[in-house]
């Protein structure tokens, strides 16, 4: 391992020019006195690395000095494919790859081209979790992402909403939304979703896991997503709605709610506008149409209104 930090300290030298040593530690996740006896063996190697004292000082390479260690290994190469998403790649177990990788690249970069990188690494950061809601959490994901990795059979222990089941996984791949992680898996001659974090127990078979010819992770996930919305959105409410409830309708309802926009009848005297609102099954549409307030009234389904009103009551009666 020290053999990979001392690559490291000479890739952010040369990627980045004069550092302090508090700087370098901070970097590389070791102590001051670890940064200066690195630097010396780098210096004993025969790497012109410098230290200079000071206010302005720090550690510095020799003016056009530039190493050709370069090569990536097996697992930096993978790393490559997240990064973007620093995060995803320290869950995966891939955080310090990835990060000897980007140096490794931006060392075999022009001068003029690794600035750019640099400058777009600044000014643009990806955040993969939805607001206000923090992503589950995954223990068992290491064990569940060497199974993709190695393309071997996964034994898993699930929690399904109807109840424990244990199933023989053939692993196609993970895919992050919206901060959770779900294992794509093929299972009896079926290519299934699973929610990482339900898992309650994983264990990896030393057996080739088999790969549907011509499977495509993104297009199976867009087609399961589509999917999915078809299956959950059950029906459609009738809702007349204040300004305010209105610019609510995206932020409480997604994508849902941006359609509803679009159905916006023309506002009556007290500006209130009635849309159409695709909803879920009817206990969860109660839930969330609740969320409006006030600032919304449910014209129908009759069945919808009727168990909002009983919800309605039963909350006056309990809070008095």
């Amino acid at each position: 391992m020290r053999a990979d930090r001392l690559l490291a300290l000479l890739l952010l030298l040369q990627n980045r020019g004069r550092m302090t040593a508090p700087e370098l530690a901070e970097e590389l996740e070791v102590s001051v006195r670890t940064v200066y006896r690195d630097a010396e063996a780098l210096a004993a190697s025969g790497v012109p690395v410098y230290a200079e004292r000071g206010p302005a000082g720090g550690f510095r390479l020799m003016d056009g000095y530039r190493t050709r260690l370069t090569g990536l290994t097996d697992d930096e190469a993978d790393s490559l494919a997240l990064a973007g998403m620093p995060g995803a790649a320290a869950d995966l177990g891939l955080g310090a790859e990835l990060v000897t990788a980007q140096l490794k690249l931006g060392a075999a970069l022009p001068a003029g081209l690794g600035e750019r990188s640099r400058r777009i690494q600044e000014r643009f950061h990806l955040d993969a979790e939805g607001w206000f809601r923090s992503a589950d959490p995954a223990p068992l994901l290491s064990v569940v992402a060497d199974a993709v990795w190695r393309q071997r059979v996964l034994r898993a222990h699930y929690q399904r909403w109807g109840g424990e089941v244990r199933r023989e996984l053939h692993p196609l791949g993970l895919v992050l939304k919206a901060g959770n992680w779900y294992l794509v898996a093929a299972a009896d001659g079926t290519v299934r979703t699973y929610r990482v974090s339900r898992f309650l127990e994983v264990t990896g078979v030393d057996e080739p896991s088999v790969r549907p010819a011509g499977f495509d992770l993104a297009a199976y996930w867009e087609t399961a997503s589509r999917d999915l919305r078809a299956r959950v959105l059950r029906g459609t409410a009738r809702v007349r709605v204040t300004p305010a409830g209105l610019r609510l309708l995206p932020a409480l309802f997604g994508e849902a709610g941006t359609r509803a926009l679009r159905t916006a009848q023309a506002p009556d005297a007290e500006g209130r506008q009635v849309v159409d609102l695709e909803v879920e099954t009817l206990p969860v549409a109660v839930s969330d149409l609740l969320r409006l307030g006030l600032e919304a009234e449910v014209l129908g389904p009759p069945e919808l209104r009727t168990e909002l009103a009983r919800t309605v009551t039963g909350l006056a009666q309990r809070y008095g």
